[in-house]
C-alpha cells in the first residue's frame, strides 16, 4: 500500500451476557457510547471525522438501520459526514475497519470511525405471514437471532457446523474443553491487570425498578470455572456431539469502534497513531466446516506478504468454537503461546458486529504493551468464509 493507512484510539462498552445488564440499552446507544469514547482517547474532535463505517448482523431497535449515522451525530460529526453499514457475518466489525480503509485508499474520505456491535438481547421474534393477513389457525413467530446463527445451506446452527469440523478432522472434547478453560483464565489474568479495563468504556445500565450502576468489566467471563465443571456440559448441537457451551462463544451484547485514517491527516489533527494497516486477505471455505476459515485465510496473507508463521509475533484468532483455534494451531503450527492471551470469544463473548473490532483493539494494546512488531487478526465467518488482517506497532 503506498498510502499509509493507521489506527488510533479505540473504546468499547463492557460486553453483557444475552439477556442480562444491556437488554434494555438500544443498540445506538452503545454505540454511541463506544464512538464517543474512542474520539476522545484518540484526541480528535468529531467535526475532523468524515465517516462512520458500522458492522452489524442483526439490526435491531427502530434506528436498527442507521445506527451508524445516528452515532455519528450524536457525538457531534458534521452534517455533511458519511455513514455506512456492512454485514460480514462473525467478520462485520473488521470489514467496517477494512471499509473504511478503502473509503479513505480511494479517496473518499480522510479520517473514519470504524466500529461494530450487536445487542442480541433485543433481537425481535418475526412472523411472515401477518403483514398481509393469516388466514386461519395459531401463528408461530421465528426467532431472529436464532436465523443469524443458522446456516444458510441447510447444515444446521453454526455449532452443528464446528460438530463437522471436530468430526472430519478428528478433534477431541477434552482439548476443546482445554482451550475453554484457557480461555476463560486468560479473561480472568486480563481483567485482574487491567489489560482489558484499559479497552472499555464504562457505561450506565438500569438496576432494579428505578435504579442504575455503572458497568466497569464485561459480564460473561468465567475465570473460577474449573475442567470439571466443563466436562459435566452437555453437547447442545448433536445429541452425541462434542461441542457444548463451555467451549464455544457466547452470545453477548456490546459496541466497539477505532480511528482509522491517512497518516499525515490524523498526525495533522494531532492524533498519535498506533498502529498501521498492512494488509488483509479474505477467503471463501465449505460452508459445512466453516470453522476452518482462518486456515486458508492466514495462509493466504502469508503467502502474499512473503511471510512464515514465525515473523508475526501475535495472533488473534475468534474463539468462535475452540475447534477452531484447535484446527489453527494444528495445520498452521501456530502456538497457543502466541495467540489470544487476554481471552477470546469463549471468555468474553462475541456480538459479531463488535469481535473484530475488539480483537484488533486487543492486538494494538498488545503490541503497544509488549513492544512487538506485528500481529495477525483473524476469525471464521457464517456461511463458509475466513477472514485475516495484518497491523503493524508504529512505535519499534
Amino acid at each position: 500500500m503506498a498510502q499509509e493507512i493507521v489506527l488510533a484510539g479505540g473504546k468499547r462498552t463492557p460486553f453483557g451476557d444475552f439477556g442480562k445488564s444491556l437488554k434494555d440499552i438500544p443498540l445506538s446507544t452503545l454505540a454511541t457510547h463506544a464512538a464517543r469514547a474512542c474520539v476522545e482517547d484518540a484526541e480528535i474532535a468529531p467535526e475532523d471525522i468524515d465517516h462512520v463505517v458500522w458492522g452489524n448482523v442483526l439490526p435491531v431497535d427502530p434506528d436498527g438501520y442507521y445506527v451508524g449515522r445516528v452515532a455519528g451525530m450524536n457525538i457531534g460529526m458534521k452534517d455533511e459526514s458519511c455513514a455506512l453499514q456492512v454485514n460480514r457475518a462473525c467478520g462485520s466489525g473488521t470489514q467496517a475497519i477494512l471499509t473504511a480503509a478503502q473509503q479513505i485508499m480511494t479517496g473518499h474520505g480522510k479520517i473514519a470511525l470504524a466500529g461494530g456491535g450487536e445487542n442480541f438481547s433485543r433481537g425481535p421474534f418475526l412472523n411472515q405471514k401477518m403483514r398481509w393477513g393469516a388466514v386461519r389457525g395459531a401463528q408461530s413467530f421465528e426467532d431472529s437471532v436464532e436465523s443469524v446463527y443458522s446456516d444458510p445451506f441447510g447444515h444446521g446452527l453454526m455449532g452443528a457446523t464446528a460438530e463437522n469440523l471436530t468430526e472430519d478432522f478428528q478433534y477431541r472434547r477434552e482439548d476443546m474443553d482445554a482451550w475453554g478453560l484457557m480461555s476463560q483464565q486468560r479473561a480472568g489474568k486480563a481483567m485482574v491487570t487491567g489489560f482489558l479495563a484499559r479497552q472499555i468504556a464504562p457505561i450506565e445500565v438500569p438496576e432494579g425498578r428505578k435504579g442504575t450502576r455503572l458497568m466497569i468489566e464485561d459480564e460473561f467471563p468465567r475465570p473460577d470455572v474449573t475442567l470439571e465443571k466443563l466436562a459435566k456440559l452437555k453437547p447442545v448441537f448433536r445429541k452425541d456431539g462434542q461441542v457444548t457451551p463451555g467451549n464455544s462463544s457466547g452470545v453477548t451484547d456490546g459496541a466497539a469502534f477505532v480511528l482509522v485514517g491517512d497518516r499525515a491527516e490524523m498526525e495533522a489533527k494531532g492524533v498519535e497513531p498506533v498502529a498501521r494497516l498492512v494488509d488483509w486477505t479474505i477467503v471463501g471455505v465449505p460452508p459445512r466446516i466453516m470453522g476452518c476459515g482462518p486456515v486458508p485465510a492466514i495462509r493466504a496473507l502469508w503467502e502474499k506478504r512473503g511471510m512464515k508463521a514465525s515473523d508475526i509475533d501475535y495472533y488473534e484468532i475468534n474463539e468462535a468454537f475452540a475447534v477452531v483455534n484447535l484446527h489453527a494451531e494444528k495445520e498452521l503450527g501456530i502456538s497457543r503461546d502466541v495467540t489470544n492471551f487476554y481471552g477470546g470469544g469463549i471468555s468474553i463473548g462475541h456480538p459479531p458486529g463488535a469481535t473484530g473490532v475488539r480483537m484488533t483493539i486487543t492486538a494494538m494494546h498488545h503490541l503497544q504493551e509488549s513492544g512487538q512488531r506485528y500481529a495477525c487478526i483473524s476469525m471464521c465467518m457464517g456461511a463458509g468464509q475466513g477472514m485475516s488482517v495484518l497491523i503493524e506497532n508504529l512505535n519499534v
